[in-house]
């Protein structure tokens, strides 16, 4: 696969400033990763300190450039409010926002605690408003864009699923109605929403080994994606190739969810995750 240097400009995102919520692990360090390759300076966030310095230093190193890293939990709007102000502080401006920050575990409804799903909720999707809302000023200033981080799971009823899917769905609204509030502010809001991609804990997590091959061959593209697939739709997003565009809902999934099927087979007719993952499963937040 092409690196992104070979399809945008080196200096597409010179003098931008970007802000990262979950930028020190997974998709959103790739997506921080090609904004530093391309001229941004970056801030990047999330619940622990000692992974975002990990993650800081090593950016430093394999890329260079500017990168600052301060911790917090974006579902208390205070802390998400103090990361704002020290962005503001250090690079005078915020012109683009990811909104990446997650939570997501397998466990089917009956034995999913109400604080599990609460918490997958608030992290997601109240995560998502809470950072919009305290960016919204500078993002006004500079014209910005925002990248509300999605998924491919609300589109069909997974089993397991419920607590992410229901708050994938809300980003998926919120980020229509922000694109059509902000858009007379010249902000731009869209989402880019992965499908299955390969070396990331979520795949590890939610997909046996056993059931790979199969879920491919049931990918119109008949592969799973890469953190660099998401890393180009971000660089699309994020600079003026895509000027006018707002209110979208990227799927970068291979064609997944056009082809998605689950067929289980269990005794009684009865969906077991513990079968399925051959380890336990249930609410982990």
């Amino acid at each position: 696969m092409a690196t992104t240097e070979k399809i945008f400009r080196k200096d597409i995102l010179k003098g931008k400033v970007a802000l990262v919520t979950g930028g020190g692990s997974g998709i959103c360090k790739g997506m921080t990763e090609a904004m530093l390759r391309h001229g941004a300076k970056v801030v990047i966030t999330s619940r622990s300190q000692e992974r975002l310095d990990k993650a800081a230093e090593e950016m430093r190193k394999e890329i260079g450039g500017e990168i600052l890293a301060i911790a917090s939990d974006v579902r208390k709007p205070e802390e998400i409010i103090k990361v704002v102000d020290a962005t503001i502080e250090k690079f005078g401006r915020i012109d683009i926002l990811v909104n990446g920050a997650a939570g997501n575990f397998l466990s089917p409804v009956d034995t999913l605690s109400y604080r599990g799903f609460r918490t997958v909720i608030e992290i997601d999707l109240l995560g998502t408003f809470n950072t919009s809302k305290a960016a919204f000023p500078y993002l006004k200033k500079s014209k910005g864009v925002v990248i509300n981080v999605s998924s491919n799971l609300q589109y069909q009823g997974i089993p397991f699923q419920s607590h992410v899917s229901a708050a994938k769905a809300g980003i998926d609204a919120l980020t229509r109605v922000l694109a059509a509030e902000w858009g007379p502010h010249q902000i731009r809001v869209n989402c880019v929403s992965p499908g299955p991609i390969e070396d990331t804990v979520g795949l590890e997590k939610l997909l046996p080994p056993a059931a790979t091959v199969e879920m491919t061959r049931n990918i119109p593209l008949q592969r799973f994606g890469k953190i660099r697939d998401i890393e180009h739709a971000t660089l699309f997003l994020a600079s003026e190739a895509s000027s006018y565009v707002t209110g979208t809902i990227v799927l970068v999934d291979g064609g997944e969810a056009l082809r998605r099927t689950w067929a289980f087979s269990y005794p009684e007719g009865v969906l077991n995750p513990t079968d399925f993952l051959g380890k336990k499963s249930g609410s982990k937040l």
